[in-house]
């Protein structure tokens, strides 16, 4: 196997070094791919593109955490909101009665009656 030569997509080759019990492998660079110094620096620019992608990835990631946490508390209070106003006009309609309830039922009722009767009239 020390004898035989292989060679890369590289463009490397190893050679079997000059003495046979020796362990070294030489390795000889092919004059046509020898621009892997330019492939290094293409692949380290590209290295710190992706690493300002993901820089601004993660500084998005936080403004959204933060603006959903905001959005959370703003919901929250909310809510509270809605059921004190709910539990204040629960005890309002207790107190008064519920003929309020049956005045707004009516006066629907009377609502959609009149918009039937003046679509009915307005087709002739």
């Amino acid at each position: 196997m020390a004898n035989s030569s292989y060679g890369s997509r590289e463009g490397l080759t190893v050679r079997p070094a000059a003495s046979s019990s020796s362990s070294e492998i030489s390795l000889q660079i092919d004059p046509i791919n020898a621009d892997l110094d330019d492939h290094i620096l293409g692949l380290r620019g590209q290295v710190r593109k992706l690493r300002g992608v993901a820089q601004e990835i993660q500084s998005e990631a936080k403004y959204q955490n933060d603006f959903i946490s905001h959005l959370q508390m703003t919901l929250t209070k909310a809510q509270a909101g809605v059921k004190n106003n709910m539990r204040r006009m629960n005890k309002s309609i207790i107190q008064n009665g519920s003929n309020h309830l049956v005045h707004v039922v009516l006066f629907a009722l009377a609502c959609f009656f009149l918009v039937y009767l003046v679509s009915k009239f307005s087709r002739k």
